[in-house]
C-alpha cells in the first residue's frame, strides 16, 4: 500500500552583519527508486540566488549547488517535497541460498562494486570494535546473516541512550561504545563500522523520519523535527536493506532516504562557506516537517 508524505525542510543561517556567502551544497531531495517516488519538489533561497546548479554526486545523490547573492545578513533555504512510499519489506525479502548463514562471501563482481562500503572508515588497533561486533555471532555457529543485523539494531536501541547534539560532526564508534549514548548519526556510524569489520557492506543514509506524534498540529512538540540517519546493508538476493538502530526500525515506510555515502561527513544536508569575523555568526535554525496525508 502506498503512503504519501509532504515534507518541508528549512535551514536558516543568521549573521549580526552582512557577510560574504560562498557556494553551498544542499542535499535535501529524497532519493527515488522503485519503493520511493518523488512527486513534486520546490526550493526557495533567501537572498535570491545568483545561480543554482542541480547535479548528481559520486554516490548518485541529488545535490543543488547554490550560489547566493552576497553580501547578506542571512541565508535561508526552504525545500518542500511530496513523495509516495511503498516501503521495504526487509524481513521478507529472500536472500541467496549461499548467504543465509554468517559468515558468507560476496561474489567477485559485487565485491568490486561494494569495495568502498566494505572497507572500514576507522582503524581498530586494539580490537575493541571487532570484539563488540562478535558478540552477535552465535557460539554454536548457526548465526543467520540477517538475524545478526536484526539483533545488533535492537541491541543498540535497547542498551544505549539517545542524546541530541546540535554540534556538527559524528562521534567515533569507540566514543559511542564508551559513552553508551549518541545521536542517530553516531548509532548509525557504530553499526556501519561494526558490521564492516564482520565482512558486511554497509553505508550511511541521511534522510527523514516520519514520527506520528509530530503529525498533530496541536502537539506541543510540533515543529521539532530534524533530519535523521540510519544504515543500509547489502545482502545478496535482497539488495540494500535499511536498519535504523536509533528506533529499531527495519524497512517499512517511515524512513525516507535522501542521501547515501561511505561516511556521515560525506552526506551532510547543507555545507558551504562564509567570510567575515567569527563573531558575525548569530546562529542557525533547522526545521523539518514530515506530514502523512
Amino acid at each position: 500500500m502506498s503512503i504519501f508524505f509532504d515534507i518541508t525542510h528549512t535551514t536558516h543561517y543568521q549573521y549580526h552583519q552582512a557577510v560574504q556567502l560562498g557556494e553551498h551544497r544542499v542535499m535535501f531531495r529524497p532519493r527515488g527508486s522503485h519503493d520511493l517516488r518523488v512527486l513534486a519538489t520546490d526550493m526557495k533561497v533567501t537572498p535570491e540566488p545568483v545561480d543554482i546548479r542541480l547535479i548528481q554526486d559520486v554516490y548518485s545523490n541529488s545535490v543543488a549547488l547554490v550560489r547566493p547573492q552576497s553580501p547578506a545578513a542571512e541565508l535561508k533555504i526552504e525545500c518542500s517535497f511530496s513523495v509516495e512510499h511503498t516501503g521495504t519489506r526487509a524481513l521478507d525479502l529472500p536472500l541467496n541460498p549461499d548467504t543465509l548463514q554468517y559468515p558468507f562471501a560476496y561474489g567477485q563482481e559485487d565485491r568490486i562494486a561494494l569495495q568502498h562500503y566494505l572497507l572500514p572508515y576507522y582503524d581498530d588497533p586494539t580490537g575493541e570494535l571487532i570484539e563488540w561486533a562478535r558478540r552477535f555471532i552465535q557460539a554454536d555457529g548457526s548465526t543467520g546473516t540477517r538475524q545478526l543485523l536484526v539483533d545488533m539494531t535492537q541491541f543498540i536501541r535497547n542498551s544505549m541512550l539517545y542524546a541530541a547534539r546540535i554540534d556538527e560532526g559524528v562521534q567515533t564508534p569507540y566514543d559511542t561504545l564508551r559513552l553508551q549514548s549518541g545521536t542517530c548519526r553516531d548509532f548509525a556510524t557504530l553499526m556501519i563500522e561494526a558490521v564492516r569489520h564482520l565482512g558486511y557492506a554497509a553505508r550511511f543514509v541521511s534522510g527523514y523520519l516520519y514520527t506520528p506524534w509530530l503529525d498533530n498540529p496541536g502537539s506541543p512538540n510540533s515543529g521539532a523535527g530534524a533530519t535523521h540517519a540510519w544504515v543500509q546493508v547489502y545482502l545478496p538476493g535482497a539488495g540494500w536493506i535499511p536498519f535504523d538502530p536509533t528506533n529499531n526500525l527495519i524497512g517499512g515506510t517511515d524512513l525516507i532516504r535522501v542521501g547515501v555515502a561511505r561516511h556521515a561527513s560525506l552526506a551532510s544536508p547543507v555545507s558551504g562557506s562564509w567570510h567575515g569575523f567569527p563573531g558575525d555568526f548569530a546562529g542557525m535554525f533547522v526545521d523539518v516537517q514530515v506530514r502523512r496525508r
